[in-house]
């Protein structure tokens, strides 16, 4: 192809200069040969490209279809079913109800009904009316040290901090909260101006940075913490430990993005690196974390203080539980994150091989704090790809009492999955920064959606509430839930997640398959202890099907 285009482009230019000579008003036509040939040739001798190197000009033409594939993936091949991280069919459905259309689907369903991993609910005979039931349903969050405990809706807004969206959204989000009377996450970027201003409650997450509560040198500042917690619309704390689309995985802000607004807001230094550091700063054991949340809960004015994290070495939840028995501090709740959750930008190792999802995290944390006695006091929020009213039930099912979304008010609010949130050209206004495509985000009208896609969602999981013949959210139990397991097996959560005894892991013998868990914790240390792990032990650790007999119901 080398040869070819130089006897082209020699071809070209001899053309253009005959041409030229005979008519000289066809000079004009080196316009199109004269750049066409130069950048052949620059083609030529460029080192970093083997392709355009080999095949000058038409060889670039492969980056323009790589450019094009995921938008002509998107909207000419992928079918309703198999889009990812969304498929067309949820996201769908989230349009609809944004913009008050018709959701309803006809002539059934498109899902394979027996593909392994098909989950449904089991309804009843006794079936209730969803109008005899609460069309808002709320949770107490708040333990018994909670001096302000908070009624939250079963359904909020997840941690996304200003910076990763754009005004505009972070506008409309808060917005669509305060009309729709539920809570806004702000993730750990700190309360921005476009969090505060449309009034609508906030859970104010605290990360490694310490964002709007730090020193200079990024160490946790209680004055600053002290008065912006204490505001009213600040409704609870929430310290992040880790989330789902990268544990275990700090961060840095660019000097370039860190603005006098970002300064003023995250208290940091115009125009210098920020470090989000992977771990914090302000405790380093089970213990002192604990200590941390009392702290915070008694700076805020005694305001709900829980933890985010998403599971991973099982030990340490173990350890906190255990500090949390030993000391009688307790988080008022826990925030599971699922190893499916999203991010602007993470590394693909982390978002695609590190993490528990969220299905085993959920009834994990649930059964352990089960059998540390300590559910009673604690509320658990399932955050991980929860966008209809089946995934709420779902994971209410499993042991949570309420869930976030993150992804799914972004849909609401017009994001079309363009995959570009990195790369700070989301052309919906989303998921940037540039202030000509932030524009095309109108907050007085995506405030409406969040709000309609909120309300119906909750709409919808109460109808399925309904459906199963049951009054409360609380009395969703495992064995509501189906799930295909194989093309001739069908199994209840209750069946792959058996539940364990209140109060069985206070005392010996502990359940099998959190001996190993209970054996490697201990409430001064995240490290595991060095109790030596036999292939007895690795058995119990990981096995379900023999624990039927632990627990048939929810305690």
């Amino acid at each position: 192809m080398r040869k070819a285009f130089v006897a082209i482009a020699a071809f070209l230019v001899a053309l253009t200069i005959m041409l030229g000579l005979t008519y000289p008003p066809l000079w004009w036509i080196a316009i199109f040969t004269g750049p066409v040939v130069l950048l052949g040739i620059y083609d030529l001798y460029q080192p970093k490209h083997s392709i355009v190197r080999n095949y000058p000009v038409i060889g670039r033409l492969r980056y323009l279809a790589e450019d094009l594939r995921p938008k002509v993936y998107q909207y000419f091949v992928e079918s309703d079913t198999n889009g990812k991280p969304f498929s067309r069919l949820n996201r769908s459905l989230i349009y609809q109800r944004a913009k008050m259309e018709n959701d309803t689907i006809p002539f059934g369903t498109q899902l394979d009904v027996y593909e392994n991993g098909y989950e449904w609910l089991s309804h009843s005979i006794s079936a209730i009316s969803h109008h005899e039931l609460s069309s808002d349903p709320r949770v107490l969050v708040g333990g018994p040290a909670c001096l302000k405990p908070y009624s939250a809706s079963i359904y909020n807004i997840s941690a996304m901090s200003f910076g990763s969206l754009s005004q505009n959204a972070i506008l409309a989000l808060n917005g669509g909260a305060k009309l729709g009377g539920f809570a806004h996450n702000t993730g750990e970027g700190g309360i921005s101006d476009y969090h505060a201003n449309p009034g609508g409650d906030l859970i104010w997450q605290i990360g490694t940075g310490y964002f709007g509560c730090r020193n200079h040198d990024g160490t946790f500042n209680p004055e600053a913490f002290g008065e912006r917690a204490k505001t009213d619309q600040v409704k609870m704390i929430e310290i992040k430990l880790s989330q789902g689309a990268k544990p275990g995985h700090g961060g840095i802000l660019p000097a370039r993005k860190v603005t006098p607004e970002i300064a003023r807001i995250r208290l940091v230094k115009e125009g210098f690196d920020v470090i989000s550091p992977p771990g914090h700063a302000a405790f380093k054991t089970p213990i002192e974390l604990v200590g941390f949340v009392k702290q915070l809960r008694e700076l805020s004015g005694g305001k709900p203080v829980g933890i985010k994290l998403c599971i991973g070495r099982r030990s340490e939840f173990f350890a906190i539980c255990k500090a949390m028995v030993e000391t009688g501090i307790y988080v008022d709740f826990i925030t599971v994150d699922g190893g499916e959750g999203g991010t602007g930008a993470s590394p693909q190792e982390f978002s695609n091989a590190v993490g528990m999802p969220l299905r085993e995290a959920v009834a994990f944390v649930y059964d352990v704090l089960t059998g540390f006695n300590l559910k009673q006091h604690i509320k658990i929020i399932s955050s991980g790809k929860v966008a209809s009213g089946f995934d709420l039930v779902k994971n209410i099912a499993l042991g949570a009492d309420m869930c976030n979304s993150a992804r799914g008010m972004m849909f609401a609010l017009g994001c079309i999955q363009a995959l570009e949130c990195n790369s700070n050209t989301c052309p919906t206004g989303v998921a940037t920064q540039d202030p000509s495509l932030m524009k095309g985000l109108v907050v007085e009208d995506k405030k409406v959606r969040v709000f309609n896609f909120h309300r119906l969602t909750v709409a919808s999981a109460v109808e399925l509430l309904g459906a199963a013949g049951l009054h409360h959210t609380h009395q969703l139990t495992r064995a509501y839930i189906n799930r295909r397991v194989a093309p001739n097996l069908m199994q209840s959560y209750i069946e792959s997640f058996p539940y364990i005894p209140e109060g069985s892991l206070l005392q010996t013998p502990y359940p099998l398959r959190f001996e190993l868990g209970m054996a490697l914790s201990t409430s001064s240390s995240f490290v595991p202890t060095d109790y030596k792990v036999s292939l007895v032990d690795y058995a119990h650790a990981n096995s379900y099907s023999d624990h039927l007999d632990e627990g048939k119901s929810k305690p």
